[in-house]
Formats: C-alpha cells, structure tokens, sequence
C-alpha cells in the first residue's frame, strides 16, 4: 500500500458511550494493546482494510473533557494537536446529548476533522427523544452519523464517511464561538499569539491560557512570558464583567451553547412515562435502599461463589482420588507414581481449589459490569472512598481484588491521578482474595466459628480504611472529584 492509502483516525468520547463496541466492530482481530509511553495508561489501537485503504484506529481513553485535570486528558488532548489524525471521530451517547456536546464543542476547538457519531440511538428512541440529524450537522458543519454500535447499525458509514473526507481534503468546519465580551478577550489574545510559533491553534491556546490550563501555561512561559501577562489582564477584566473566573464563565458559555444547540435539534415526547431504568435507579442510587441492595447482591454473589465453589471443589476431590487410585495400580513402582503425582497434584490443586470459586466470581462481576450496575455501586462509595483519599472508583478496583489482588491492581489504572492510582493499589493488596477467602471461612469458620470468619473479614476493612486515611494524609494532593456517567441498565452479553 502506498502512503496516499493510508488513514489515522482516532476515536474519542465520553466513558460508556459505546466507544469500545465501534473500536471492536472496526478492527476485529487486528488489533493490539499497550501503554502510552512513561504511562501506565492503556492504549488500544487497531487496523481496518477497506476500499483498498488501510485505516490505523486508535481508541483514546473515555474522558469528559480536553483539560488537564488529568493524564487521560492530556494524553487525548496532546495526540490529537501533535500527531494531526486525519479524522477524529467523536462518539456521542443521544441519550446524554447535551453533556456530550460539551465535549465536542471542545473537539472543534482544536480546530480538526470531525465525524460525530450519535450512538444509542434506539434508547434513545425508547426514551421518547427525537433527534434532527441534518440540523445538527447543518449547525456544527461536521458529518453527522446515527449509530447502533451493539448491533452494528451503521458503523460502516462511519469509514465511508472517513475516507470521503479523506478523499476530498480540507473541509470548513465550524468553530464555537462564545458571549460578545468573551470573543472580544479570546481575539485580542489570539492577535497577541500571530508572532509566537506554536503547534497549536491560535484561538485554542488563547481560550486555554483564560482558563489558566497548566500545561499549556508551561509552554507559553517558556516561549513569550509577556502573553502570560496579558492573559492575565484580560482574564481580570473576563472576571469583572462576569463575576466569575474566567474558567467558570468559559465553562458556563459551553455549557449554554451546547443546551442552545440540543433545544433546536432535540424532541421529547410530552406523554413519555418513566422507563423501568428510571424506576431501578430511583432505587438502586437511593441513600437507603441503595446501599441494602448493594450489600444484597454483593452478599449474595459470595454466598453463590462459596457455594458453588465448595460444590465443584468436592466433586473435583472425588474426581482426582478416582485418578489416583487408577494410576497408582497401573504405574508399577510406587515411589516413581508418587514423585509424579506430587508434580501433578500441585497443577491439581491449582485447579481444585482457585478455579472453582475465581471463575465464577469474575463472570458474575463481569454480568454486573454488563449490566450497568458496578458504577451505582462506585457512585454509592465515593463518599467513605473519598475518607480514604481517592474516589468511587476505586471500589471497583477493591471489588476485583476480591476474586484477586493482581487484577485488582491492574485495575487501579482508571484512577485519574498518579497520586490516586498508588494509593488504591497499596489498599488492594491488603484486600482478601478468594484464596484467603477460602482458607479464613474453610478453616477458620469450620473449627473456630463463622462469627469469627466474618470477624477476620471485617478486621481486615478496618486496616484498609486506617491504611488508607494514613496514605491519604502523607501523599501530597488532593482526590480527585468524581465525574462518572451511570449507564443505562441493559441485558449482559
């Protein structure tokens, strides 16, 4: 293939927009996992061969906004400046459009292609909520897709879409534009900035150095000093008009614009009644009956694990001295038989004892993951994690600890911050898997009593929290605030 058939494009959106199932729908097989470079930030990226064009897919982390609160952010916001892929393609759940139209209204900041892809569309459509396709592209100047990623609607206009654009070269795409004294402020900046060699677009640098962005604070400083300066000035007078800092008026003028937007191409219909998702979450996010459902399903998925798990475990028993019994008649010499069946026994027990209870807990976490119900279970958390110095999300990575530690620490990697991702996989380390599970209520419980099983067990969250609060106070920062979209319930796959 030659270089004019090649196409980058990459794929960026909020958490739980359905970004994943196009990333997969897109590339199959052919594609591979890593880190971004000194990160421990995954990275997926992939290839798709279609009308003779092959087409790198990269999948950016979910973020929910192009700040620097964060790494994610960052490294999403610094690839698509620096490496310039052809396309961006913007995955938007329409159920959430106004809040996802936030985020892409800080995508066209960045001033570079961009296909927005409405995802969801038939839950939405189950909602009562009607979209103008054609207005909302006719408003944003950029393609407009509807899709159905789970099922695969329409993820194939999405590359035909990718490669007219690619075909046609440079398209005028619409830039935001904000209040009269905010575009007063944001151009006088960007005059200032005409001199000043920059990888970045003029017009975005100017509205980053208002809202007073670390990063590219840094760079400037190091470039022309002076601008700093001026920003600084126009931000006062941002202030004084607004009464507010001229992040939050910035923010604010986001936020109306894409509620303007979502008023003139959104329809809901006046009889909609409340969906049975609406009534579980009524319930299950409750300040009450939330945490007694979670300690209900949570209480019962182990009582099933441990259930299960002693039932298998036993017939496996039976099963291996069976074996045993028939080789060890067989093999001849006795103590030749016994020096290979304690190799044997060892991959045995592995077998007899792990798998029976770590298989059946992470296919159950993995249907309430499916399902919708992990991030309630993170949003019901982040106040006693936040004591802890991290947030909600951390619960998810304490929850896989216990099935096992190391995945559990694996998982600290959607944790924000560096400070956060070392404090949660310190405490994971402390949580008790489902091998010293088995082994506190199998011995424990058996011959000293269950009280003191579930004694041991609640000792052990005690250290966890202690553990924490101590981390928490030496580690310099602060936890970051949670911002987590809650799915909506569906059917696991």
């Amino acid at each position: 293939m030659n270089d004019e058939k090649k196409i980058n494009i990459v794929l960026a959106g909020q958490g739980n927009t359905g970004k994943s199932s196009v990333f997969n729908y897109l590339t199959g097989l052919h594609q591979h996992t890593g880190n971004w470079a000194g990160k421990t930030i995954e990275k997926l990226e992939g290839t798709l061969y279609y009308k003779n064009y092959t087409i790198d897919v990269l999948d950016l982390p979910g973020i929910y906004s192009l700040t620097t609160y964060s790494e994610e952010e960052l490294i999403s916001r610094e690839y698509i400046i620096k490496q310039k892929p052809d396309v961006v393609i913007n995955i938007i759940d329409s159920t959430n459009l106004e809040r996802n139209l936030i985020f892409t209204l800080q995508l066209l900041e960045l001033e570079c292609p961009v296909i927005l892809v409405l995802n969801m569309v038939d839950l939405a459509k189950k909602k009562g909520v009607t979209i103008d396709f054609l207005k909302l592209e006719k408003i944003l100047k950029a393609p407009v897709i509807a899709t159905v990623a789970s099922r695969g609607y329409g993820l194939t206009d999405i590359i035909d879409k990718v490669i007219e654009i690619k075909e046609e070269g440079t398209r005028d795409y619409h830039i935001p534009e904000y209040g009269k004294e905010i575009e007063n402020i944001i151009n006088q900046l960007s005059v200032s900035l005409k001199e000043t060699e920059l990888p970045y677009p003029k017009r975005w640098v100017a509205i980053k150095l208002l809202e007073k962005d670390k990063e590219t604070l840094k760079t400037i400083r190091q470039i022309n000093p002076q601008i700093i300066d001026l920003a600084d000035t126009l931000g006062k007078k941002l202030e004084d008009i607004h009464g507010h800092d001229p992040d939050v008026v910035i923010a604010d003028e986001r936020s109306h614009l894409a509620s303007q937007i979502t008023r003139e191409i959104v329809k809901i219909s006046p009889h909609r009644k409340m969906t049975l998702n609406e009534r579980l979450d009524l319930i299950t996010t409750h300040r009450f009956s939330g945490y007694l459902v979670m300690l209900l399903i949570l209480g019962g998925m182990f009582l099933f694990v441990f259930s299960f798990g002693n039932w298998s475990s036993s017939r496996l028993d039976l099963v291996f001295h069976k074996w045993h019994d028939r080789w060890i008649n067989s093999f001849g010499n006795a103590f030749i038989f016994s020096l290979v069946w304690a190799a044997i026994e060892s991959v045995l027990a592995l077998i007899q004892i792990a798998l029976p209870y770590i298989l059946p807990f992470y296919i159950i976490l993995y249907i309430l993951e499916d399902w919708g119900y992990i991030s309630r279970i993170s949003f019901l958390m982040d106040k006693l994690m936040h004591k802890m110095g991290i947030h909600g999300k951390g619960c998810i990575s304490f929850i896989i600890g216990l099935g096992c530690n190391v995945p559990g620490c694996l998982s600290c990697r959607i944790m924000e911050s560096r400070r956060e991702r070392f404090i949660t996989a310190v405490l994971v380390t402390l949580v008790p898997c489902s091998a010293v599970s088995v082994i506190v209520f199998g011995l424990v419980g058996k011959y000293v009593g269950m009280l003191w099983a579930f004694g041991l067990y609640i000792f052990a969250m005690i250290i966890i929290f202690a553990a924490g609060r101590l981390s928490s106070k030496f580690m310099v920062g602060e936890p970051v605030e949670l911002i987590m979209h809650m799915p909506d319930y569906k059917t696991p796959h």
